[in-house]
């Protein structure tokens, strides 16, 4: 198997673990200060990646467009996660997980029009089927 589809699966795994703790460390906390906590950690973690690794001296070869993009998936990222600790707080963390999901249709079709990745057969089929699965969850 490919490294990428080991990393997409470590990647899985992680991110359906976080949304439990998550829900259970913010019983005596707001949104806002859960996810606060969050975001030092992940920097935490991602910088001494970076020193352990020794990549930070890569910086100085990054061009301000792609810069800029990265500012932008930066403040994207924000406000995806501020939106989601607030429904977790107030939600079900399976419907709000599910719902949030969402967000993989809206990549498939950026990915086709904005990166003209490929679009097949599977990927339209696997794409309505998460909206199928999302519309059964809120629609009783």
């Amino acid at each position: 198997m490919e490294t990428w589809i080991w990393y997409a699966l470590f990647s899985a795994i992680f991110a359906g673990l976080t949304s439990v703790l998550a829900k259970f460390g913010m019983s005596q906390l707001n949104a806002d200060q859960a996810l606060s906590i969050r975001v030092f950690t992940i920097a935490f973690i991602v910088i001494g990646v970076l020193i352990w690794n020794h990549r930070s001296s890569a910086f100085k070869n990054i061009t301000n467009h792609d810069l800029l993009l990265l500012i932008g998936s930066g403040i994207t990222t924000s406000l995806s996660w501020i939106f989601y600790y607030r429904a977790m707080k107030d939600g079900l963390v399976s419907y709000v997980a599910s719902i949030d999901k969402l967000s993989i249709v809206i990549t498939l079709v950026l990915s086709f029009l904005v990166l003209k990745e490929p679009l097949n057969t599977k990927v339209i089929v696997g794409t309505l089927l998460i909206v199928a699965g999302v519309a059964v969850l809120l629609f009783k």
